[in-house]
């Protein structure tokens, strides 16, 4: 059983949902950036989505889209990211999922990038822009038990489409919340939970609900119904209005332990 398992395993135990946090890899600089992911694991993180810095990331909004500018501005691409997990393992056990655009990795090399990816300690990757039905050449030769392949669902997913898409997916599903891009303002929870029963209809992998969601109070309503809940506009939005304080890592890993403390369910 793989760390991703382990994890929505203890937490289940525990009447805990998953903090799923996002950040881009070198923002804003790479000394900076390990120190806050290293802070964010010690402080309640449960799963680390990294992003590969891109150049065109269409499906994110601007505070993250600004993020990615300022890692490439620092020649941060996808070797160092595989490095920052390295060097993140000597000191976290949390899972590890890279988070990235398909260009970075065919550019990579796809068996070179799950070769590099896995001996690094990542355990797992999501991929933005690539649907289902092409996603076979690039996780036909790795083991789904030991890296996981991460799907995206969108509210806008007929069943049987989330059907398609869950079977070569592992790990657990990113269920976005609504249409638009990461970021965007308004919540409706009722619809939220509607996708997510349907979703399950359809698999038993856990779901993780992102998209829009930058408040504890979010976290714990949200949190009430799915198996995790995925943050990383308002964790970009903490770095870029802090991009020059020595008390950055500090000020992430306080608003990681906020968002922790509502994932947690009444027994």
């Amino acid at each position: 059983m793989n760390r991703i398992n382990n994890k929505f395993k203890e937490l289940k135990e525990k009447h805990q949902a998953a903090l799923v946090g996002f950040v881009t890899a070198g923002d804003p600089d790479i000394k900076t950036s390990q120190k806050i992911i290293k802070t964010m694991c010690d402080r309640g993180v449960d799963i680390l989505e990294l992003g590969v810095p891109f150049s065109d990331p269409t499906a994110d909004g601007p505070v993250i889209q600004r993020s990615s500018t300022r890692a490439l501005k620092h020649g941060v691409y996808l070797k160092d990211v595989i490095e920052m997990t390295r060097e993140l393992r000597k000191t976290s056990q949390v899972p590890v999922i890279l988070f990235s655009y398909y260009n970075p990795i065919m550019s990579y090399g796809t068996k070179a990038f799950y070769k590099d990816a896995m001996n690094a300690g990542a355990d797992g990757l999501l991929v933005v822009d690539l649907p289902s039905e092409e996603a076979n050449e690039l996780i036909s030769s790795w083991n789904a038990d030991e890296f996981a392949f991460i799907r995206l669902v969108a509210p806008t997913t007929p069943k049987e489409r989330m059907a398609r898409i869950t079977a070569n997916a592992s790990g657990f599903l990113y269920l976005v919340s609504k249409t638009g891009v990461t970021g965007s303002d308004g919540l409706d929870t009722t619809d939220i939970s509607q996708h997510t029963d349907l979703l399950r209809s359809v698999t038993d992998l856990p779901i993780c609900v992102g998209f829009g969601i930058s408040t504890p109070e979010h976290v714990n309503t949200i949190s009430a119904f799915a198996d995790g809940v995925v943050i990383g506009s308002a964790f970009e939005r903490m770095i870029e209005e802090n991009l020059d304080s020595p008390d950055l890592p500090a000020m992430m890993g306080a608003m990681t332990a906020e968002f922790k403390e509502a994932t947690m369910l009444a027994s």
